[in-house]
């Protein structure tokens, strides 16, 4: 006798939780412009805002009159990421109208993510200074405080200063304060495995930092010689030329957001340092820059680079610099690596307008607490086709004040 026995399967909720990332830019960004779209009088989708301005002082009672300058920097909305998907009548009915709720969750997580990850971008797009050499990794709290220290040196606002590390180069760090004889300190860390506040800095530590893929010069460790430079009518250094590159006619010799250092201790040259950017005064800081595009090498072995900051040494409210860039100075570029930061003063901003109601659909604009995203939700059906749709969108900019921000380059 054989039993005829029915198997249903059912589909049981796990209420597994979402693998979360460390969303720590999001939350700690300054929103001072978040809903500028709203400022009388603003049209677009940028909002200029202004920075202190810069003067030079004359060791004299007799008054020597300089030009003021009001100095501005932009923050544009020119980011837009979207989350669709579509059922069937009946696959609503019978399948997903109980569960919208969790792919709703999902695609919230999911665009909090890439929001993160673009606002972190700024730590490799914006500082111009950088602690680390992308070879050795920054694993302890005296190069932290090291770190910290040139930062200041050059000069930093003195309140809400934020530093955003390697999610994975925070256990060495702890490890290391943990052989100091620090007892209070290190109770507190031991218990929460977390750098937290450490010399009058907030410590946040991310999953998403960017990753900077450099070129050619960076990743061989090619020292380049300075040949000459480029100089604009303000007499600012906007680009050098250099000679020595790796390779001769390479496309991928220099790229975008590459980090230049001037070497110290070259034959008959000084080393350069930057001078405070208030005070002008030689600073500690060696001579650091971006790059702000692509470069080729030539046919001679030759590369012509844009930097920023421009690089000053003539008196005045600009000069940057103790010394004339010259030839026969030398350079190195960073390799590929991970980029963090530190900033003070709240000079990173994010702006995250809400979008309008998608009439005549059912729309809702809500705060993510746990990725900090303000999105748009709608959702709506096409006449006579069955298909039933739901869209997640939000749209947003982001942009750090270069001076106030210097990067940390974790190895990869």
């Amino acid at each position: 006798m054989a039993n005829i026995l029915q198997q249903v399967q059912t589909y049981q909720m796990a209420n597994l939780a979402l693998l979360q990332n460390l969303n720590c830019f999001i939350s700690t960004f300054n929103t001072k412009f978040k809903d500028f779209n709203k400022i009388q009088a603003n049209r677009g989708d940028t909002v200029t805002f202004d920075l202190p301005p810069r003067f030079i002082s004359n060791p004299s009672l007799i008054a020597v009159f300089q030009d003021a300058e009001q100095r501005v920097q932009s923050l544009t909305v020119d980011q837009a990421e979207n989350i669709a998907y579509q059922f069937t009548a009946q696959e609503f009915i019978f399948n997903v109208e109980d569960y919208m709720e969790k792919f709703g969750k999902s695609a919230t997580a999911e665009m909090g993510a890439v929001v993160e990850a673009n606002v972190a971008q700024n730590c490799v797009t914006a500082p111009y200074r950088f602690f680390g050499d992308g070879i050795n990794p920054i694993n302890s709290y005296t190069q932290l405080a090291q770190a910290l220290a040139l930062f200041r040196n050059y000069g930093a606002a003195t309140k809400n200063t934020i530093g955003y590390l390697s999610d994975v180069a925070v256990p060495t760090i702890i490890g290391s304060g943990l052989t100091q004889f620090a007892t209070n300190r290190n109770n507190e860390i031991a218990n929460s495995w977390e750098v937290g506040s450490f010399s009058r800095t907030d410590w946040c530590q991310s999953n998403l930092l960017p990753v900077h893929v450099a070129g050619t010069e960076g990743e061989q460790d090619t020292t380049l010689t300075v040949v000459s430079v480029v100089t604009d009518a303000d007499g600012g250094i906007s680009a050098i030329t250099f000679s020595g590159t790796n390779a001769a006619a390479d496309a991928d010799s220099i790229k975008n957001n590459d980090k230049l250092q001037f070497q110290d201790g070259v034959a008959g040259q000084p080393n350069m340092r930057y001078r405070t950017f208030i005070g002008h005064e030689v600073s500690a800081n060696t001579v650091q820059v971006r790059v702000t595009a692509d470069a080729a090498s030539t046919a001679g072995s030759e590369v012509t680079v844009q930097i920023t900051p421009k690089l000053y040494n003539a008196a005045g409210r600009n000069q940057n610099t103790n010394n004339l860039v010259a030839a026969g100075m030398q350079v190195k570029a960073l390799p590929s690596h991970r980029a963090g930061m530190i900033i003070s003063g709240d000079a990173g901003y994010l702006a995250m307008p809400q979008l309008p109601e998608e009439t005549p659909f059912p729309t809702g604009n809500a705060y993510d607490p746990d990725t900090g995203v303000s999105m748009r939700m709608y959702h709506g059906s096409k006449f006579g086709l069955n298909e039933r749709g739901m869209v997640h969108d939000a749209i947003w900019g982001s942009t750090v004040v270069p001076e106030y921000a210097m990067s940390l380059i974790f190895p990869l």
